[in-house]
């Protein structure tokens, strides 16, 4: 749903430009995949545009909820796109890490979120 809520634009009355998407463990964005193949891409109902907004994407590879195959189609797309994005992958994290303390490398995603808002603009030069 968030994934799907960047790329669209809205419409009428409600017609709105987001200034920046930050997307933790995704929903399924593409199609099941053959265990024999890897398979990237993204469902139809999600159309990366050029003026989707820059996106932080942020991953555990051991997400045994949300294979990182999706933040990984996510990131492609966005790229063939040229979509500015900033990608994180760790190695350990779990589904759902959040802001819980851990002594985990992804408990530093804050930080990484706050100098990229400084790097697109939305928050002001340090």
């Amino acid at each position: 749903m968030a994934a799907r809520a960047a790329v669209e634009r809205g419409d009428g009355f409600y017609k709105v430009r987001r200034r920046f998407t930050l997307l933790f463990v995704p929903e399924p964005l593409i199609f099941p995949l053959d265990t024999l193949k890897i398979h990237l891409s993204l469902r139809p109902d999600i159309r990366v545009r050029a003026d989707t907004p820059p996106t932080f994407l942020l991953h555990a590879e051991d997400d045994h909820v949300d294979d990182v195959k999706q933040s990984l189609a996510y990131c492609l797309a966005l790229q063939k796109a040229g979509v500015p994005t900033d990608m994180h992958l760790y190695a350990q994290g779990g589904h759902a890490f959040g802001l819980r303390p851990t002594k985990l490398p992804i408990g530093r995603w804050p930080g990484l979120v706050e100098k990229w808002l400084h790097t697109i603009g939305v928050l002001s030069p340090q």
